[in-house]
């Protein structure tokens, strides 16, 4: 969400300076993702080999959650009074920012509808039984380890930080220009909060490696097999999505082919997939909807608001991994709670963009707000969830472009001679146009 407002006010620019910041962000998510990986393995290999010590690391998971929740609120307050400022202000650009807002809200809720239906069929966890660290720990090195966890900061409430972040986000809206120097104070607070959040990143290895190491070391390969399903079941799931939702919605408002959109697209898919973020093919994504036929206006409004907004990967994921961690903990979440589950993550899902593990602290909102008690099953997710977010990246990605498409089309705002020839391939994208001293 960090560099929304930038682009919702120069729609058609690509700033130089983000542009010569991302290499060296690119570099770091590389290294924190291969770190996760080879964590996970490692700890999959000392709880088949070594199960009692991998039931002894349980704490390393334990401690990182138990970060992940410290962090759950501030993460929630800032993204969501933000986010009102984001609604209101698309919301004044007439009949594009209106559609738009109606669009993602109504997609949203379908996919986080989607991650219910087949997290309920493929019945993800069952059979693994995790406890939590009092119950499943040893005696020796209780108090040791007990001081170790108490040095972290208790969560805050999040159905009431909620809340309160509605009604300041609706307070500061009414208050117009006013309000400006307080929503500026907020968006400089949430820098500190992400900042925050990615230093608990880095200690995703550790924790991954615990967690990890103790669920198989108490069910040996059920936990692996497990997994294994959740994270294919994901994959076929967003797949799906894309072919079958986005790709049917656009032949039938635009008569545009949705593998020649995927084409089209390839090199940013590469980008995603090396990055993990979707962020990273912002400015290429707003050059080449733009000569796709999009009118630029359409563009500067839909697609950064999109990206706050339309998380149609990030949604399957949060519902999805939410059943996953109620079955493996032996609690499963009945029809009324997954309502709940479903209203909440629609407004707490709006904050899951931007920053690595935003979507681990959204997830872990919403357990937290249901069932506290699963959250001492998140350990397991965080060992996955790096193995999970290309298919959410990509899912995103896909699903503003199809919504900058679909908007400008319902708006009258699409060249569909344009369109059709550069899906066809007749008139390439130009590299060029993609460097600052073009502009």
């Amino acid at each position: 969400m960090a560099t929304t407002p930038t682009l919702t006010e120069e729609p058609g620019r690509r700033p130089e300076s983000p542009e010569n910041a991302r290499p060296k962000k690119k570099d770091r998510t590389h290294w924190l993702y291969i770190m996760v990986i080879v964590a996970v393995v490692a700890g999959a290999a000392v709880g088949l080999i070594f199960p009692e010590l991998g039931k002894a690391l349980k704490p390393l998971g334990t401690g990182f959650v138990a970060l992940i929740k410290m962090i759950i609120a501030p993460v929630i307050f800032c993204t969501i009074v933000l986010g009102i400022g984001s609604i209101a202000k698309a919301a004044t650009v007439g009949k594009v920012g209106g559609l738009a807002l109606l669009y993602f809200i109504t997609m949203s809720t379908f996919a986080l509808a989607i991650g219910l239906v087949v997290g309920n069929m493929i019945n993800p966890g069952s059979g693994l039984q995790l406890e939590p660290y009092d119950t499943a720990a040893g005696g020796e090195e209780n108090a040791t380890v007990k001081f170790l966890l108490e040095l972290i900061p208790g969560d805050i409430p999040v159905l009431p930080t909620l809340v309160l972040a509605l009604l300041v986000g609706f307070a500061l809206q009414s208050m117009g220009k006013s309000g400006e120097p307080v929503l500026n104070a907020v968006r400089h607070l949430q820098a500190v909060v992400f900042r925050i959040m990615m230093m608990i990143m880095w200690a995703a290895p550790i924790g991954a490696f615990g967690a990890i190491a103790a669920v198989v070391g108490a069910t040996g390969w059920a936990a692996i097999g497990s997994m294994a399903i959740l994270m294919g079941a994901f994959y076929v799931t967003c797949a799906l999505f894309i072919v079958v939702v986005l790709g049917g919605l656009l032949k039938l408002v635009t008569g545009l082919n949705i593998f020649s959109l995927l084409r089209y697209l390839a090199r940013e898919y590469l980008l995603i997939f090396s990055t993990s973020s979707s962020e990273s093919a912002l400015p290429r994504l707003i050059a080449k909807m733009e000569h796709a036929g999009v009118s630029q206006p359409v563009v500067g409004i839909t697609v950064p608001t999109g990206y706050s907004f339309n998380l149609d990967g990030t949604a399957i994921y949060l519902t999805m991994a939410s059943l996953f961690v109620s079955t493996a903990m032996g609690m499963p979440m009945n029809l009324g709670e997954q309502i709940g589950l479903l209203i909440f993550m629609i407004i707490a899902s709006k904050g899951a963009a931007g920053v690595t593990g935003a979507g681990l602290a959204t997830l872990a909102a919403g357990l937290q707000a249901h069932r506290p008690e699963l959250l001492e099953g998140m350990g397991v997710i965080v060992g996955i969830d790096k193995f999970m977010s290309e298919a959410r990246a990509l899912t995103n990605f896909t699903g503003n472009a199809v919504a900058t498409l679909l908007i400008g089309t319902w708006t009258k705002e699409l060249d569909h001679e344009q369109a059709r020839a550069v899906m066809a391939g007749e008139r390439p994208f130009d590299e060029l146009s993609l460097h600052p001293e073009s502009h």
